[in-house]
């Protein structure tokens, strides 16, 4: 189960500090053409979800590397469900359910992370 989790956790959190790392450094007419949502949403909002989404990264990869505190994986892997289901609200309120796809994918990824990283508690 570890060799899983660290598949499943690796990729997740490569995806994530590319993307919260956007996020977190581009300018509004940068993200413009990848993220349409970020013309109705405050900046300082779409800064905020970048850096819990490199958090979220960190959370999954660091506790279980260093030993300390193995359970924030966990709590990291329930985090970034959560910004998955909030992605799919904001998708879903600007009637956008045919980009909801990936957000599906990455929710579903957290989740099996989440149970995966259970093998440290």
């Amino acid at each position: 189960m570890q060799v899983a989790y660290w598949i499943v956790a690796g990729l997740l959190a490569l995806f994530y500090v590319y993307s919260g790392g956007m996020k977190a450094v581009r300018s509004q007419e940068q993200l413009r053409p990848m993220m349409g949502w970020v013309d109705q949403t405050p900046m300082a909002l779409v800064r905020v979800i970048g850096v819990l989404e490199i958090l979220g990264a960190l959370g999954l990869v660091l506790p279980p590397l260093t030993g300390v505190a193995v359970g924030l994986a966990v709590a990291a892997a329930v985090g970034l469900v959560l910004v998955q289901i909030g992605g799919m609200a904001l998708h879903l309120s600007r009637g956008e359910v045919r980009v909801i796809g990936l957000n599906v994918v990455l929710l579903v990824l957290a989740a099996v992370t989440a149970w995966l990283g259970t093998v440290w508690l």
